[in-house]
Parts: C-alpha cells; sequence; structure tokens
C-alpha cells in the first residue's frame, strides 16, 4: 500500500475540546441528532452499518447475530446506572480484555471517563438512537457517533455488557471503538497500554515485573495517585497457554486492570497490597489475601471497610504485592500526564509531535543493521539546552507510534517491529549521510525493537544536539508513523528534512569550429548523418539515436526511451524554439547526458546496471538537485520498480522533468523579482 510523506514538524500536543467529528456527512453528533428527532427517526449509521462487514473480515459470523437496538433487548434500557463503575464492564465472545481492562482503569477517573464517555446521553424523551465517544488518535481527538443496533444472539449482547442487563454504555463504548479501527474483529488481541492511550492522549510505559526497578511498590503507588491507568498480565510460553488457568486461579495471556494499591495493618506489622480486576467479572486469584482467605480474619473491620474488601465473585481480588511480583509479569502504565512517574512535585513536561512515514524505497532503510539504507530513514533533530532541576542531565520520553496498523488488519497489515536510535549531531544542518552512520555509534535506543503499535522509553542525556532515526526492523517497509517528545524541561525538535535547492553548472558552451577536437569532428559527423540536410534532429530522429547508443553502453541496464521523453529533452533544450536541435543544442545536450551516466555508475554500488532508489537523494544531489522528503517520495513512486531499482532510463526521465520543472520554477522566480521591483520603485 502506498505511503506519502506526511510533514513532521513538530506539533503541539492536541485538546480534547477540539475534538474532530468522523462521520462521512461532515456533520457532528448534535446536527445529526436534531436531524432524526426533527424526521421522526432513529439514527442508522452509514459508516458503520448494522451487518457482517462491521463484525467480521477475515470469517463469517460463527452463529446467527442478530442487531438489536437496547429497547429491543430490555423493557428499560438506560445508558448509564448508578455511575460508570468497573463492575459494567463485562467480556463477551470477543478476545478484547486488553481493551476490557483499559475501560475498567478509565471508570476509576471520573475527569476522564467524561471525556471519553460524554455523560449527557441516554434513553430518554430526547433519545434519537444516537450516540458518540471521543477517542485520542495520533494527536488528534476524534469525535466517533454510532448508532445504537448492538449484536446479538438469542435476545443476549454477544460482546461487551454490562452485569446490569439494562445497562449500555460499555457496550456501545465498544461498538464505537470497533468503528474507529474498522470492524469487531479488527479488536482481537492487543496490548491495554494501546487503549489506555486512546482514552487519555497520555503516553504508555511498559515494565518486566521480573526485572522491575527497587522503588516499583512506590511507582505504581504514585501511578495510582496520579489517575494513571494501569494493566498487568502473565506472560504465556505458547499458543495453547493463551487463557489457562493456573492453579491460584490467575489467567495466562489475559489482560488484568489494577485498580488500587495500598497497606494494611496485619497482626502488628503493614503489609503490602495490590488490587487487580479480571474484566470476565469473575475468575478470581485464591492465594492468600484472596476475598475469603484467613488474612482477612486478622483486619479490623474498619481496615475492610477502607478498603472496600468484599467478598464477591466480581473478578477484583487483593493479593500480596510480593505475590504479585511472583506470579505476573508484565505492567503497563498509561500516564495521563507524561510526569506521573518523576518526583512528588507535580509540574509541565514539553510535549512535541513528529508525523512521518517509511515510504519503501525513499525513507524505510531499517534498523542499524541494514547500513546501506538506515541513513534514508527520517531524521529528528532534538535540542536538549535545559538541565532538570538539581541534575546535570535533561529527561525525556520518546515514543514511537505506528499509525493504524489495527484499522489496516483486513488489508492484511500486521504490526510492524519499531525502534529507534539516538545519536549526538554533529553539529551541521542536513540530513546525515551513510558514512557518518558507518563511524559514529548510537548515544541511545529503544530498549527493543517490538511488533507493538508504540516503543517508549525515558532517557537522561547530557545537555546537547542529538539525532533521533525512528525505524522498522526490516528495511522496506512501509508505515505511517507518530513521534512524540516529552521533555521534562524546554526542548526544541527538528526534523532534518532538507530544504529544495537547485545548484547546475553553467552550460556547456561547444568550442568554435576550427578549433574541433578529431572526438568532436566525428560527433558532427554523427550528427550530419543523424540530421539529414536540414542539419536539424527531431523528436522521432531523437529517439533512434538515443535508444540505439544507449542500448550499447555497458554496465547500465536501459529498457527504452520514449518519443514523448524525447519530445521533453527538445523542450530543455531547444533554445530557437523551432521544436528541434541544431549542433550546439544536441552537443550540449550529449555533455549533460554524458555526466548523468557517470553519476549513474557512481551510485550504482553494487554495479547491477541499476541504482538503488535509496540511492537516489545522493545521485540527484550530485546533479544539483536537494530535494526535501516529500519530493523524494514522489519521485520514487513514479520511477522505482518494485524492486526499488531505478533504471538509466527512468534515471533520466527524472533528471529531464526536474530540470524542466527548475527552468519554469527560476522564470516564474525571475518574473516575479521583476514584478516586485517595479512595485518597489526599483
Amino acid at each position: 500500500m502506498p505511503y506519502l510523506y506526511q510533514d513532521s514538524k513538530a506539533r503541539p500536543a492536541a485538546h480534547p475540546g477540539a475534538a474532530r467529528a468522523t462521520h462521512s456527512s461532515g456533520k457532528g453528533y448534535e446536527q445529526l441528532k436534531r436531524e432524526c428527532l426533527s424526521r421522526g427517526v432513529l439514527f442508522e449509521d452509514s459508516d458503520f452499518p448494522a451487518c457482517n462487514s462491521s463484525l467480521f473480515f477475515s470469517e463469517n459470523p460463527p452463529i446467527p447475530f442478530v442487531w438489536k437496538r437496547p429497547g429491543d433487548i430490555v423493557k428499560d434500557p438506560k445508558f448509564i446506572l448508578g455511575g460508570a463503575t468497573r463492575t459494567d464492564i463485562c467480556q463477551g465472545d470477543l478476545g478484547d480484555c486488553w481493551l476490557l481492562a483499559a475501560i475498567a482503569s478509565l471508570t476509576l477517573n471520573e475527569k476522564t471517563l467524561a471525556r471519553v464517555v460524554p455523560l449527557d446521553q441516554n434513553f430518554g424523551p430526547d433519545y434519537a438512537g444516537i450516540f458518540h465517544f471521543q477517542f485520542w488518535q495520533h494527536n488528534e481527538w476524534l469525535d466517533v457517533v454510532v448508532d445504537d443496533r448492538l449484536p446479538t444472539f438469542k435476545g443476549r449482547l454477544v460482546f461487551l455488557h454490562s452485569a446490569e442487563l439494562n445497562e449500555f454504555w460499555s457496550a456501545l463504548l465498544e461498538k464505537a471503538y470497533a468503528k474507529l479501527n474498522g470492524s469487531y474483529e479488527s479488536l482481537k488481541g492487543g496490548s491495554t497500554i494501546e487503549a489506555m492511550e486512546d482514552f487519555t492522549g497520555g503516553i504508555g510505559e511498559l515494565y518486566d515485573v521480573k526485572a522491575a526497578p527497587d522503588n516499583f511498590y512506590e511507582i505504581l503507588e504514585k501511578a495510582l495517585e496520579r489517575c494513571s491507568v494501569v494493566g498487568c498480565s502473565i506472560d504465556t510460553s505458547s499458543a495453547a497457554e493463551s487463557e489457562a488457568r493456573t492453579p491460584f486461579g490467575l489467567v495466562k495471556g489475559h489482560a488484568y486492570s489494577v485498580t488500587g494499591i495500598e497497606e494494611v495493618s496485619y497482626r502488628g506489622r503493614q503489609v503490602r497490597l495490590i488490587r487487580i480486576r479480571n474484566p470476565w467479572g469473575q475468575v478470581e486469584w485464591n492465594g492468600p489475601w484472596s476475598d475469603n482467605s484467613a488474612e482477612w480474619r486478622s483486619v479490623s473491620p474498619a481496615e475492610q471497610r477502607r478498603l472496600s474488601q468484599a467478598a464477591r465473585d466480581d473478578g477484583e481480588f487483593w493479593m500480596k504485592f510480593e505475590d504479585f511480583k511472583v506470579h505476573f509479569d508484565k505492567v503497563e502504565i498509561c500516564n495521563l500526564t507524561p510526569d506521573a512517574l518523576g518526583d512528588s512535585t507535580a509540574h509541565k513536561w514539553e510535549v512535541t509531535i513528529h508525523q512521518g512515514s517509511w515510504v519503501r524505497g525513499a525513507t524505510a532503510g531499517g534498523c542499524r543493521n541494514f547500513l546501506e539504507t538506515f541513513w534514508t530513514n527520517p531524521q529528528i533533530k532534538l535540542h536538549l539546552t535545559e538541565k532538570d532541576d538539581g541534575q546535570d542531565e535533561c529527561t525525556f520520553i520518546a515514543a514511537l507510534m505506528q499509525k493504524d496498523r489495527r484499522k489496516l488488519k483486513k488489508l492484511g497489515a500486521e504490526m510492524l517491529t519499531i525502534g529507534y536510535s539516538i545519536y549526538e549531531s554533529p553539529g551541521r544542518d542536513g540530513h546525515l549521510g551513510k558514512d557518518f552512520f558507518r563511524y559514529h555509534p548510537s548515544k541511545a535506543r529503544s530498549k527493543t525493537y517490538i511488533n507493538l503499535r508504540e516503543v517508549s522509553h525515558r532517557f537522561k542525556l547530557p545537555p546537547g544536539d542529538y539525532i533521533l532515526i525512528p525505524t522498522t526492523f526490516e528495511p522496506h517497509q512501509e508505515a505511517d508513523f507518530c513521534l512524540r517528545i516529552f521533555s521534562e524541561k524546554k526542548a526544541i525538535t527538528e526534523d532534518l528534512d532538507e530544504n529544495i535547492a537547485i545548484d547546475l553548472p553553467e552550460p556547456l558552451h561547444p568550442t568554435p569550429g576550427p578549433e574541433e577536437t578529431e572526438e568532436e569532428k566525428q560527433f558532427r559527423a554523427l550528427f550530419e548523418q543523424i540530421s539529414g540536410k536540414d542539419m536539424e534532429i527531431s523528436a522521432e530522429e531523437l529517439e533512434y539515436v538515443l535508444n540505439a547508443v544507449l542500448k550499447k553502453t555497458k554496465n547500465i541496464k536501459f529498457k527504452n526511451l520514449s518519443l514523448i521523453s524525447c519530445r521533453n529533452i527538445i523542450s530543455l533544450m531547444d533554445t530557437s524554439g523551432n521544436g528541434k536541435l541544431e549542433f550546439s543544442e544536441f552537443k550540449v545536450f550529449w555533455e549533460k547526458m554524458k555526466k548523468w551516466i557517470s553519476i549513474f555508475l557512481q551510485f550504482d554500488f553494487d554495479k547491477s546496471g541499476s541504482m538503488s532508489s535509496y540511492e537516489l537523494r545522493g545521485a540527484l544531489k550530485a546533479a544539483g538537485y536537494q530535494l526535501n522528503n516529500y519530493l523524494l517520495q514522489l519521485i520514487v513512486l513514479r520511477y522505482s520498480d518494485e524492486q526499488s531499482q531505478i533504471e538509466f532510463d527512468d534515471f533520466l526521465n527524472c533528471l529531464i522533468r526536474l530540470e524542466n520543472a527548475s527552468r519554469v520554477f527560476q522564470a516564474l522566480s525571475a518574473k516575479n523579482k521583476e514584478f516586485i521591483n517595479l512595485n518597489i520603485g526599483e
């Protein structure tokens, strides 16, 4: 699939108050609702119809689903009943426990919940069968509308549902998120941190519990105090272990929510506890400090009330923190503000966003293992100027996110393996070339390359200038990406995309006849033979001679030069305006072409007769053209083949088009300058 360059200039972080309407009609929730009420009809969403394509893209439904509105399922439907709580989230027959765990954590923060789930919605007198929810996507808040037709089987909701059968906010939220990602099936399998970020616009961090820092309890405590969304899971060693239950009642490969962390007085000493919730709404830990364990008998009723401890089979349970570290493997934290894991003094972080693309043959260079193409990846310059308070270094978080891969599942897309490297800047502007990376090691890098939507890590580096290179692991893999930089102090970021510049040599002038060399005499004789009596070469004659000569040229692959290309050459070289080339014009072009052949051979590093499109930036620069990523990607899409190779006829066509365009640009610039001079009286 083609990925076109996206401007990666730094942008400020988005704010939820400016959520963009996403319905194909261009209308927002309020307008759509008013229109339905005025017409006396219930909303039907043509963007996400009640049919199989909204459910699955790779299979037919395993059972005959019936789409029903809440009023057709129960007599007295409610949007929210008694407040939105974590017990409203019960998993259905869809493998999206990662999403449910994030929704459960979302209910712990009223302000965040109200942003994602506008609470002024109901099934009252102004009910019109339409609801809306807001999600963060790649530095933009989106307002997603849905109708309330939900998939059912035998009168019961098939997917996410509330423990209260007449409460529907969670089922409708799941539907809106499915619409955002293309279908319900697109929600199968994922990371809780992904949904957490889409609900908050925050930034996620992943911890390996077995290798967590010594202050891990304090990190979690501070995260929950600051309303961060926290999830956890147990690793599986094989696909067969997925959803397998351990003897202690825990489920492997399953996404849990962390909903509390406390110390409790137990037999004269303090014990650290952590509260976990299974989004199934059942199946709980049965070890020490579980709902009916003997430990609670030694805890005062007041302490139990403080901890909201009750022996209910609701999927939520307490366990000793030391047991948690033994039985769980991963913890995901989504900071609602990027400083949630900093010191106890709240402070605002600086945030910049860069949008970009990896385009095959142009900017999809892969990781440092692939040195020949690594340098072609997008390059972001990071200026760290202010040290952290009381420190000698600067703290920042770099988070690299691949965009829309879940939505593109139905087209066969999978999560790519992504990461990044950080280098000290050499102190010069412009895109860094291959030799820089050949001889300079990275200063820092992402912890790993992994096939998650986002890779993030915290760094502490001395003040200075650095170059961040976001990449896929393998070269030639295409995707759009979003790079977020959170810095504790003000940091400046800029894309190292080169400015467009043209630096062509002065045109060659043929030597006068009496001083012609023997070679030039032979060239003139060739010209006279081709041109005939009129001593001018037409486009048809030029086509014949160039194809004949270039097909015999050694060491270059050449298909064919078309008549249109030859007319473009004449348009470029014809100074008399007669539509043909005279001897002097033909000779200037011939010298140009000899130089272009030399450049082509210089950048054909493997001597295959064709040039890698990743080398096109350098080859065009040698020919006098400095292009930015956008133009480079367009040229690669136009002139390279499926193997990202460019043969000489395509290289020649590219240069002819560029030179013609530069002539037009220079002529317009001169005309504009003349116009400006006239207007200012010069």
